[in-house]
């Protein structure tokens, strides 16, 4: 059975993986003429460091990563902080699997080796999805300027802008959230030394929040941000700013916060825009993973290792199951509402994160000792932690 993936991001490498370590005739059809992935870093918890090892590229991936010691809030004006919860060996020693951080493009070169260590032809450059057709023997796929193409199975794994997805489905109701995010990446060695916390840090404030933690073997900081913005309504991970309009986003808040901005050389900006889960995401021969099934908003680290559960649990279904068609049922029916529930938490956290009772210290301290309570965040992540996608119910 041939199985053709459209996208070559981090979701659909990794079902091209587990695909093909299953069997599988597979092609990755990647618009782009040249492999590789913008944006900046990624935090990988336990439940994607488990797929990882199975797919057998967990030690190459760790090369370039970075351990946390663990997590920490800090209030925005005055820098007030709150410690969360350790990491590091912690949790191994709790879910078996490394909490660890890591560079998109580090990421992405390791999984793109590990397909071509197992078919150096399954990855097509330059072939842009503009529309497919299925029958009852297969799938056709049409690309611009390129030949068409015909699968057995199709994955669309092409992000929150999925062509795919807009064909099946049309286009999903978007709703701007009001919020502009900012991402940076900062050479460590530009930071006071003070600055370079082993640990990933959460800055609240009323009207925004900013996350930064170290990547690549503690040689570069990541540095991303969020504020409530009506005007900025661009979706798009690669619009460049300033570093000043980057500082006037943030005004009053702590000095830390804007030593982190002024060490970067080019910030950039993009809109946050919300759509609301989809409860269907197969037709036929024709299922999605990752963000062009389950767009959520950045608020729970969890976009990317959904993407990964997605890869792993699909490669199970087409392997276990023998009917194609079901095999895809099964997929979407075990990852529905697990993925339901996690774009719900990341939009939860909008408000717990923004909340007005920031804005004074005396509030704040009551609020961060109520929502970050012990039991609280257990409640919030254990279930995300602990999840084993390579032996859930398909």
């Amino acid at each position: 059975m041939k199985v053709a993936v459209v996208g070559a991001g981090i979701g659909g490498l990794s079902a091209a993986i587990g695909l093909l370590r299953a069997g599988f005739e597979v092609d990755v059809y990647e618009q782009t003429p040249k492999l590789g992935e913008v944006g900046a870093g990624l935090q990988i918890s336990s439940n994607g460091a488990r797929v990882f090892n199975a797919l057998g590229v967990l030690d190459e991936i760790l090369k370039t990563a970075y351990f946390p010691k663990g997590k920490q809030v800090r209030l925005w004006n005055t820098g007030q902080t709150w410690k969360l919860f350790d990491l590091g060996e912690k949790s191994v020693e709790l879910y078996g699997f490394p909490y660890f951080t890591t560079h998109r493009g580090d990421l992405h070169n390791a999984l793109s080796g590990a397909v071509n260590a197992l078919d150096p032809t399954a990855i097509k450059l330059s072939h842009k999805c503009v529309g497919l057709e299925q029958d009852a023997k297969g799938v056709t796929i049409h690309f611009k300027d390129k030949p068409d193409a015909r699968a057995d199975i199709v994955v669309g794994a092409e992000g929150v802008h999925s062509v795919i997805r807009e064909k099946l489905f049309g286009e999903l109701p978007v709703k701007f959230t009001g919020i502009v995010a900012w991402r940076g990446v900062i050479p460590m060695e530009k930071l006071p030394e003070r600055l370079r916390d082993p640990v990933g840090t959460n800055w609240i404030g009323p009207g925004g929040h900013a996350i930064h933690y170290p990547l690549r073997n503690g040689e570069l900081m990541n540095f991303t941000s969020v504020v409530e913005n009506q005007t900025w309504k661009i979706e798009s991970w690669m619009a460049p700013s300033s570093v000043e309009e980057y500082h006037a986003d943030y005004p009053g808040w702590h000095e830390d916060v804007h030593t982190y901005i002024s060490a970067m050389t080019q910030p950039f900006r993009w809109a946050l825009l919300s759509r609301r889960p989809m409860q269907n995401w197969t037709i036929g021969r024709i299922t999605l993973l990752g963000d062009a099934a389950h767009p959520m908003l950045p608020f729970l680290a969890q976009g990317a290792v959904m993407a990964i559960e997605d890869g792993y649990m699909l490669s199970r279904a087409l392997k276990e199951v023998s009917d194609p068609l079901e095999a895809l049922q099964r997929y979407q029916a075990s990852r529905i509402a697990r993925a339901t529930k996690t774009v719900n938490g990341a939009a939860a956290n909008t408000e717990r994160f923004h909340n007005p009772v920031l804005a004074t210290a005396e509030g704040a301290a009551a609020y961060v000792d109520r929502e970050w309570a012990p039991d609280k965040v257990s409640e919030r992540y254990e279930w995300m932690f602990r999840y084993d996608a390579t032996t859930a119910p398909i």
